[in-house]
């Protein structure tokens, strides 16, 4: 058995002549939280749909739980678990009738189901909200439950692409701890943001920009040898470079 959750060689995406993802590396262990940083357009969420076998490689190769994504693609969505930057649940479904679709939809034997569905709503802090529409829920508990959602299955490698995109910072802070808690039972997290506080949070950080991997690193090694004191600062530094050396 590998020891890593994920990995990427030389991986490229284009759609015409645009060039999505370019020739990205990397190697994702069991249990990290890994973390893609970048702007809008970096081609984060593209990787991520190719990772997840939603989208096929225009070249390069990746596999995910031991799967090929273009290959095995049916394999590495059952082994998966994925939440999109966009609330992926039904709003016109109460809390525990989207429980219980999804618990149908990523198979979860029946005699389980009663156990991944307490534990959906406690992770969630839902208790005693099941019955209330989804859409009636504040923006931080939607997010939550939609993470129960897609972990109902017990995937070992969960995909967040932007998962906390529109909710204010506690709700946020809080839904990091659901990302430490899946990590230290032994899950690996591969998870998008464009906020630089986040990338704090994450063991390593790839930052992507233009489709291209220009950065990777624990955020403390990352800071050191660019010498700077923030991600942020990092951020920035990192993309200058990258313009000058194009230029």
């Amino acid at each position: 058995m590998s020891e890593y959750s994920v990995t990427v060689d030389n991986l490229s995406k284009t759609f015409g002549d645009f060039i999505a993802v370019d020739k990205v590396t990397l190697n994702v262990s069991k249990g990290e939280i890994f973390g893609f940083l970048g702007p809008n357009g970096a081609g984060k969420s593209t990787t991520i749909r190719i990772l997840c076998g939603l989208l096929a490689p225009s070249s390069g190769s990746a596999t995910v739980a031991g799967f090929d994504v273009a290959t095995q693609s049916e394999s590495v969505r059952r082994n998966i678990g994925y939440m999109s930057q966009r609330f992926s649940l039904y709003d016109d479904l109460t809390v525990g009738e989207n429980i219980d679709f999804f618990s149908g939809i990523y198979g979860v034997a029946q005699d389980k189901r009663p156990a991944r569905k307490q534990y959906a709503i406690e992770m969630a802090d839902l208790h005693g909200k099941e019955n209330l529409m989804t859409r009636t829920l504040p923006g931080g508990l939607k997010q939550r439950l939609a993470l129960g959602c897609a972990i109902l299955h017990e995937p070992p490698i969960v995909f967040l692409d932007e998962p906390t995109s529109g909710v204010d910072p506690i709700a946020r802070r809080t839904f990091w701890d659901l990302i430490y808690r899946l990590s230290e039972a032994g899950q690996t997290v591969f998870v998008t943001t464009h906020y630089m506080d986040e990338a704090e949070y994450c063991h390593r950080i790839a930052l992507m920009y233009k489709g291209k991997m220009i950065e990777l690193g624990t955020p403390a090694e990352l800071k050191r040898e660019l010498g700077q004191q923030t991600m942020e600062q990092v951020f920035v530094e990192s993309i200058e470079r990258e313009e000058a050396a194009s230029a």
